[in-house]
Parts: structure tokens; sequence; C-alpha cells
């Protein structure tokens, strides 16, 4: 056949043609067996990294292998330098997009199984915000390496890009701003969905971590929203994660009880509180000499993070200092002030 096309015989095109049909075949082949050698060993281990790997390999494109293929076949062709170069690129490109996909289904299977893994409501909040992230910065790579290897000088697009980014940045630097707060919510963990929180003169649950704001159901029960920079820059008490709850209190007995109940009111405060369950006594002193009482200062633990165990426990120790009290005849003060009158001399008088 003397016949040319393109600088080819119809024996060199129908060669080329079946040498492409083979590499095609044999890929979506060598994925078929490495998927069910792999998934076959995954379904014997408990781990789910192997699982992940069947997962990504599954999503090999069958468009991206045939992309692949067309330069194999062109390797039997007698091309001109160009299109032997557009034939790389074009593999290159199809390896590039593959590894992008690859990337992006295996973040986002990884996402899907760590959110339905944890218990922890937050981290399936943080790592949504911290999967976008990532899936964009995936993406926006590929772009600049597919347009290197399309020949396009990436230099002077970055620069572009950089000086943009700095106008933009300068634009939205509150949205910014909140925006790396909440990765530094999601990384860092001050609080999390679920935790009893005080910010200033504010309490209340945490219900939603988002990329720029931070929703918290108040006590009174409305819903307070909180922009992530300023609640990042705002002393933050997370009573979820308190251990043990530190409770001091000053008890004041009248002026005028006799020396010999005084000594004895230490005692009774630290009989009143070790009788109570989950409570650690620490100290009871007579602390100071009030304006209208002998004060005792009281420390003791609540070994128990729970506010309504606290207040059970308070209510129980004030009570059995009431009846102690009462038992040895000592009285509790209140605040009083006493008023002592002088009589007139006589010679002021006239």
């Amino acid at each position: 056949m003397n016949f040319l096309f393109l600088g080819n015989t119809p024996t060199d095109w129908l060669l080329a043609a079946a040498a492409g049909l083979a590499a095609l075949l044999g890929m979506f082949l060598a994925r078929s067996i490495v998927v069910r050698r792999l998934g076959a060993w995954a379904a014997r281990t408990t781990t789910r990294y192997d699982d992940l790997l069947v997962h990504v390999i599954q999503g090999t494109h069958g468009v991206l292998m045939t992309a692949l293929a067309i330069p194999v076949a062109s390797t039997l062709l007698h091309l001109s330098i160009p299109a032997r170069t557009a034939m790389s690129r074009l593999a290159i490109g199809a390896l590039l997009v593959q590894a992008a996909l690859w990337a992006d289904r295996g973040l986002r299977a990884w996402l899907a199984e760590y959110r339905l893994s944890t218990d922890d409501p937050a981290r399936a909040t943080s790592t949504a915000a911290l999967g976008f992230i990532l899936r964009i910065l995936i993406w926006v790579v590929l772009v600049l390496m597919v347009l290197d290897n399309l020949g396009f000088n990436i230099t002077t697009l970055v620069a572009s890009l950089g000086i943009g980014g700095v106008a933009v940045a300068l634009a939205v630097q509150n949205i910014l701003g909140d925006l790396f707060a909440s990765l530094s919510i999601v990384l860092d963990k001050p609080f999390v969905i679920g935790d009893f929180i005080v910010v200033e003169d504010m309490a209340g649950t945490v219900e939603y971590v988002g990329l720029k704001t931070t929703r918290i159901r108040s006590l009174a029960g409305e819903q307070i929203v909180y922009a992530n920079a300023k609640l990042l820059g705002s002393r933050i008490h997370n009573l979820k994660r308190m251990e043990t709850r530190r409770v001091a209190f000053t008890v004041g007995v009248v002026y005028g009880t006799p020396t010999q109940q005084l000594r004895a009111v230490p005692a009774l405060i630290e009989a009143a509180i070790r009788g109570q369950a989950q409570v650690r006594f620490d100290r009871a002193h007579f602390s100071r000499l009030g304006p209208s009482s002998l004060d005792f200062e009281v420390v003791y633990f609540v070994e128990n993070a729970d506010y309504l165990v606290f207040m059970n426990v308070q209510q129980e120790i004030y009570l059995a200092l009431y009846d102690s009290f009462c038992a040895q005849g000592i009285d509790f003060a209140f605040p009083t002030q006493t008023l002592h009158l002088a009589s007139v001399p006589e010679q002021a008088k006239t």
C-alpha cells in the first residue's frame, strides 16, 4: 500500500490503532485485577486505609485511560516533532488530571469515613471546612501544572495571582480573618460543638462552628452568632472540660459568740462537707473580723463537673451547717449597725 495519510500508510495506522486498543484494554484489565486483589486483601484487615486505596483506584477514569492510550499508539507512527510534543503533553496532562481525581476522591472518602467514625460532632464540621480548602488547593495546583505542561509561562500568572490575592485579601480581610480563625478552632479546639462556654458576659452551648461564624445557644434560649475572629480574641471559659469544681464561701457568726464555740465551728463545717458524696474537703478557718460578723472561710472541691451535682451538694452542705449551728446554739450573723448615744452635759446646753 503506497497510499499515505499524514505521512503513514494504512498498515501503520492499523498497527497504531491495535497498539492503542491493546494498551487501553491492558489498563482496564490492570485496574480490574488490582481492585479485585486489593479488595480481597482489604476485606481481611481491620484498617480502613486499604479500603480507601481500593476506592481511589476504582476512580481511575476511562476517558483519561483512553487519553493515555493515544500517545502509546502514536509511538508506532511517523509524526512530526510538534505532533509528538502534543502527544507527550496529552499523556502528561491526562496523568495530572487523573492524579488530581485520585487525590480529590481519596480526600472526600477519608472525610466521609472520618465523620462517620468520630463521636465528636465538632470534628465533622471542622473536617468539612478543612476538606473544602484542601480540595480547592488540589484543583488550583492542577490548573497551574496543566498550564505549565501546555507551554504557558505560569511565573507571570502566579505573580499576577499573588498581586491580585493581596488586593483581594485587603478587601475581604475581615472574612479572611474569620476563615483563619475557623481553622484555628478546627486545629486547636478551644471548644467543640456541645461545650458549654462563657464568653465575656454571655454563657451558652456551642451549636455550630462554621467558616465565618460560631453559633451559641444561650441560657435564655436565643441563638447568639459570634464572628470567629472576635470569639477567639475573647477570653473563653470552657465549663464542659471542667474536671473538678473548686468552691469557696464565707460563713459568719455573730459577735459575742464564746471562744469555745468559735473553735468548734471549723470542725462543724468540715463534718458537714465530708458527709457529702463526690466532695473533697480542703480547709475551714476563722479568717477575719468583719464589720458585723466573725467570718470563716471555707474551701472544698466537688469532683464532678455537672452543675446540678454542684448545686445539690452545696444545698446539702448549707442545710447541714444550719442544723449543726442550731444544735450548738451558734447564731448566724447578718448585717447590723450599733448606734451609741451619749448624753449632752448641762453646761453644753447653756
